[in-house]
C-alpha cells in the first residue's frame, strides 16, 4: 500500500511540474503508474486498440481482470488523456453537479490532510480541475480518497454515489446511518451514471440512485464474470454456458473480491462497511436538527408591522401581479402557480424596466442522453435535506466529529428558524459552542453610488472571512447570516444573489467555505427561481421575510378569505408557501436530472444572459455568459429605481402603491412583450384582408 501511495505522489508531482511549465493541454499525461493495473487507452476505435498496443496481442500476456470502455465524446472535446478507462474507473453517464463538486473539493484543500502524507498532502491537491472531464474529476477524487485515507475502494464509491436513503423504507437502519453520516462529509456526485471501478483487488460497478444507465451481468459455468452496459458484447457466448444472468439495479453495487475469490452481494458488502463504526450512535448524538433546536429555543416570531410593507415590496421588486398570480396561489394551495404559452416578456438585459439579478439567469436542463426525473412519481430518490456548517478533514479516519453539523430539512427557513440562527448558539454537553452565527449587514448608503455598492460587496466578503476565522486564539463562527433587514429610507440592500454569490466565491477561493454555512435573510427572494438561484450559487438556507410579510398582510386585509371563502391563519399560509416552494425546487432540480439539494447547492447549473463579465467573475465565477450587457453601473441604476419606487422624492411622506410592471400581463407603458394588443389587431386585419401593410 505504501508503494502505491508513493507512486501516486510521484505521478501527481510530475504532472503538476509539467502543467506549470507547459500548461495542462501540453499532452504530458501518465497513463497509469501503479503496481496493480495497467491502462491502455487513446483516441482509438475499439479495433485499433490491440493494433496500437501490441501487448494485447501477445498470448503470454494474461490478466485476471479487464475493464474496457468505448464511447464517443459527447460533452467534452476529445483528447488522448480524456479517453477512458482512466486510473481507477470508467464511466457511462454525466455528472450534472460537476461545477459544485469541483468547487467544494477545491475549497476542502484548506482543511484536508492525510495521516500518511502529512504536510505533503498539498502535493496531491487540487484533486479537481477544469482541464479534466467530469469522469476525470470523479476518478481523481476517487483515487485520492482510496489511497490517501484508510477507506476501501467500495466505501469510497458508496460515499460518492450513495443510493437513495432518505425516504427508502427498505434500507436497514445501519445502512441509513452510514449514508447519513457520510452525507455530512461529502455531497453526492449526482447524475445518470454507471461507474465501473477497480484497484486490482476489487473490480465492480455501481449504478446511480435513479438507475438511468443500463447495466447487465452474466456469470458463466466456468466462473467468468461479464458486466456490460450493452447486451451481446460477446456474441460467441452461448446461453447454455451462462449460470447467472441479471441486471444491476438502481443504487446497487456489483463487486468481485479477488482476495476471497467470490462475488460479494450488494447487501453483504454494504452491511459490512456500514457496521465498521457506530454510525447511528454518532449521528443521533452529534447532528443538530434546526427544526428541533428552534422548537426548544423559545424564540418567538418577530411581530409584523404593515405600515411600510408597500415600500418594502417596491424596493425588493415585488409587483401586484406577482403577489396575486404567483405568491397567493402558493400560499392557498401549497402548489406553484401554473401559467401557459411561455414567457413573452423582454429579457432582463433588454428590458427598460428595472429587473432583479435573478432574472438574468436561465436554468440549464438535461440534454442528449441525460434524462430528467419525474419529481412526483420518483419522489423517493429526491431530497431537500442538507447538512450545513463546518466540515472535517475528508481524509481523516471516521469519527463522531465528522457529523457535528446542522441539518436543514427545508431550504426556506421559517421566521422562527432565522431568529434562532441569529440570536442563539447551540452548545454541547461540555458547554462549548457547536453552532453559532454572525449577522452581516448587506445594505449600503443610497447616495454612495456604484462605488458604495462595490465597497459593500468587499466589506461583506471580508467580514464573513474574519468571522469564520475568529479572533486570535478564539474560535470563529460556524455560519454567517447575510441580512438586508436594515434597508429602508437612505439605505439600499445588495441583491441577495449578489451578496451570497460574492461571499460564496470569496470563501471558495480562500478555502474557507467548508468551515461555515451561509444563510440569507433576503427581502428580494420570492419566486421558485429566486430560491433555485440562491441555492445554486451556494446559499445554505434563505428566509424570504418580505414575502412572508406580504402574504400575512394580504391575509390581514381579507384577500385570502375573499379568494377562497375559507379562513387561513398566518401559520397556514406560510406553511403552504414553503410547501409550494419545496415542490417547485424539486421540479427545477429534476429538469437537470439532479436528485438531492445537497448536490444542487453550489452546482451553478445556470447560464447568464446579458450579465457583464465583471459581475460574473466576481460573484458567479465559472458561469457561462455568452452575451455581455449589464455591469455594476447598470445594476446600481436598477437598484436605485426600485428604491425611488419605495421612497419617491415628490411624495416621500405618503405610502406608495405597490407597483405593477406588467411582466406577466401586457400593460401600456410598462414591460415590453412579444405579443401586444396592437400586434393581435394587425394579425387579424392581415388574415381577413390579406393586407401586407398590417
Amino acid at each position: 500500500r505504501q508503494f502505491e501511495q508513493e507512486l501516486m505522489r510521484i505521478r501527481k508531482v510530475a504532472e503538476e511540474e509539467a502543467a506549470a511549465q507547459f500548461g495542462h493541454e501540453s499532452g504530458f499525461y501518465i497513463n497509469s503508474l501503479t503496481g496493480q493495473t495497467i491502462t491502455y487507452k487513446g483516441q482509438l476505435t475499439p479495433e485499433q486498440v490491440s493494433q496500437y498496443y501490441l501487448d494485447l496481442k501477445d498470448p503470454s500476456f494474461v490478466s485476471h481482470l479487464s475493464l474496457v470502455h468505448s464511447r464517443f465524446s459527447t460533452n467534452t472535446f476529445p483528447s488522448w488523456e480524456r479517453a477512458q478507462p482512466i486510473r481507477m474507473m470508467c464511466h457511462n453517464g454525466e455528472i450534472n453537479t460537476l461545477r459544485g463538486n469541483k468547487n467544494w473539493m477545491y475549497s476542502r484543500g484548506g482543511i484536508m490532510g492525510s495521516d500518511y502524507y502529512g504536510d505533503e498532502t498539498s502535493q496531491l491537491l487540487p484533486a479537481t480541475g477544469d482541464h479534466m472531464s467530469d469522469s476525470g474529476n470523479f476518478d481523481s477524487v476517487l483515487e485520492l480518497m482510496a489511497k490517501a485515507s484508510d477507506r476501501s475502494l467500495p466505501e469510497c464509491v458508496m460515499m460518492m454515489i450513495p443510493e437513495a436513503w432518505q425516504d427508502n423504507h427498505n434500507l436497514s437502519e445501519s445502512k441509513k446511518a452510514f449514508y447519513e453520516y457520510n452525507s455530512a462529509i461529502m455531497e453526492p456526485w449526482d447524475g445518470p451514471a454507471m461507474v465501473a471501478f477497480t484497484d486490482g483487488r476489487y473490480i465492480g460497478a455501481t449504478l446511480d440512485r435513479n438507475g438511468l444507465r443500463p447495466s447487465r451481468y452474466y456469470v458463466t459455468n466456468d466462473d467468468h464474470v461479464i458486466l456490460s452496459s450493452e447486451i451481446g458484447v460477446i456474441p460467441e457466448l452461448k446461453d447454455t454456458d451462462v449460470k447467472i444472468k441479471h441486471r444491476l439495479e438502481p443504487g446497487k453495487m456489483f463487486l468481485v473480491d479477488f482476495e476471497t475469490e467470490r462475488i460479494v452481494p450488494d447487501d453483504e458488502i454494504k452491511e459490512q462497511i456500514a457496521s465498521q463504526a457506530p454510525y447511528k450512535e454518532w449521528v443521533d448524538d452529534n447532528m443538530i436538527d434546526l427544526e428541533k433546536w428552534t422548537s426548544v429555543s423559545g424564540v418567538d416570531r418577530p411581530k409584523m408591522k404593515f405600515n411600510d410593507t408597500n415600500r418594502r415590496l417596491n424596493m425588493y421588486g415585488f409587483s401586484q401581479e406577482k403577489l396575486e398570480m404567483l405568491l397567493l396561489p402558493m400560499a392557498i394551495g401549497g402548489k406553484e402557480a401554473l401559467g401557459s404559452m411561455g414567457n413573452d416578456a423582454a429579457l432582463a438585459v433588454l428590458s427598460e424596466q428595472p429587473r432583479q439579478v435573478n432574472d438574468y439567469f436561465k436554468q440549464l436542463f438535461a440534454q442528449v442522453t441525460n434524462p430528467p426525473i419525474d419529481p412526483i412519481r420518483e419522489e423517493i430518490v429526491m431530497s431537500l435535506v442538507c447538512p450545513v456548517g463546518p466540515e472535517q478533514n475528508l481524509l481523516a479516519a471516521s469519527s463522531e466529529k465528522h457529523c457535528e453539523r446542522l441539518v436543514i430539512r427545508h431550504p426556506l427557513l421559517t421566521l422562527e428558524e432565522m431568529e434562532t440562527l441569529k440570536n442563539k448558539t447551540f452548545k454541547r454537553a461540555d458547554g462549548s459552542v457547536a453552532f453559532g452565527t454572525q449577522v452581516i449587514d448587506t445594505t449600503f448608503h443610497a447616495d454612495s453610488g456604484v462605488d458604495g455598492m462595490l465597497h459593500a460587496i468587499e466589506r461583506i466578503c471580508d467580514e464573513a472571512a474574519d468571522a469564520i476565522q475568529g479572533e486570535l486564539g478564539e474560535q470563529g463562527v460556524q455560519g454567517v447570516v447575510l441580512s438586508d433587514r436594515l434597508a429602508g429610507d437612505g439605505r439600499i440592500a445588495l441583491p441577495s444573489l449578489v451578496a451570497v454569490g460574492a461571499v460564496h466565491q470569496h470563501l471558495l477561493k480562500t478555502q474557507q467555505r467548508p468551515k461555515a454555512a451561509i444563510f440569507a435573510e433576503g427581502g428580494d427572494a420570492k419566486e421558485i427561481h429566486d430560491f433555485a438561484t440562491l441555492v445554486g450559487y451556494g446559499c445554505d438556507g434563505v428566509c424570504p421575510y418580505v414575502a412572508y410579510e406580504a402574504l400575512c398582510k394580504m391575509n390581514a386585509d381579507g384577500l385570502v378569505e375573499a379568494k377562497t371563502g375559507n379562513v387561513f391563519s398566518d401559520e397556514d399560509i406560510m406553511t403552504n408557501y414553503r410547501k409550494a416552494a419545496a415542490k417547485g425546487l424539486l421540479k427545477v432540480m429534476s429538469k437537470m436530472g439532479v436528485s438531492t439539494l445537497q448536490s444542487y447547492k453550489g452546482a451553478q447549473v445556470f447560464e447568464a444572459i446579458g450579465l457583464a463579465d465583471e459581475i460574473v467573475d466576481r460573484c458567479f465565477t465559472g458561469t457561462t455568459t455568452r452575451i455581455q450587457g449589464t455591469g455594476f453601473e447598470a445594476l446600481y441604476r436598477d437598484l436605485m429605481r426600485f428604491y425611488k419606487e419605495a421612497y419617491p422624492d415628490s411624495t416621500k411622506n405618503e405610502t406608495p402603491l405597490v407597483r405593477n410592471d406588467g411582466q406577466i400581463h401586457y400593460r401600456t407603458g410598462e414591460e415590453a412583450h412579444l405579443n401586444t394588443p396592437q400586434g393581435m389587431v394587425n394579425l387579424q386585419v392581415a388574415a381577413r384582408t390579406n393586407s401586407r401593410d398590417a
